[in-house]
């Protein structure tokens, strides 16, 4: 396989979930969180005939909540989390497309309310593992990306 280039980012970047219809997103990047999660308002669980999903309101300005874009994802599963408080708490579980630094995978996204928190959504380690090297004393680095960053990534 092919070395792929790793992006450079920083403690925070700018990114975009184009299946979850939102074309941009700031995103507090934290290796010490294992999973994604995002904010997320009305969540409604229902089932199809092609399985369980879940239907939900993204507010993806802070501090602004009359913005919001309404998407809708196969359920993943449920799983506990446990915050950097120490509070458990079950937590619907999205697999959906990441875009940053032009570059494009899934990642796996927990739905919560992040209302108290300071960045609508936070960027676990899981979803940057193998792909993304973080400059934690820098942000929005994308478009200073050096060209000598390689390493061999598995799809």
């Amino acid at each position: 396989m092919d070395a792929q280039p790793l992006l450079l980012i920083g403690w925070r970047e700018w990114v975009m979930l184009p299946e979850l219809g939102i074309d941009r997103i700031k995103a507090k990047v934290d290796t010490g969180a294992r999973s994604s999660s995002i904010h997320a308002l009305n969540i409604e669980q229902f089932e199809t005939e092609g399985g369980q999903k879940v239907r939900f309101h993204i507010a993806p300005v802070q501090h602004d909540d009359s913005k919001l874009v309404q998407a809708e994802a196969t359920l993943l599963c449920q799983r506990l989390v446990t915050d950097s408080g120490g509070h458990q708490e079950q937590r619907p579980v999205v697999l959906t497309t990441l875009s940053l630094g032009g570059s494009i995978w899934p990642i796996e996204l927990t739905l919560t309310n992040r209302d108290e928190m300071g960045f609508r959504m936070l960027l676990g380690r899981q979803a940057i593992r193998d792909r993304c090297l973080v400059d934690p004393g820098n942000s929005f680095l994308l478009r200073r990306q050096p060209s000598f960053l390689t390493h061999s990534v598995e799809s």
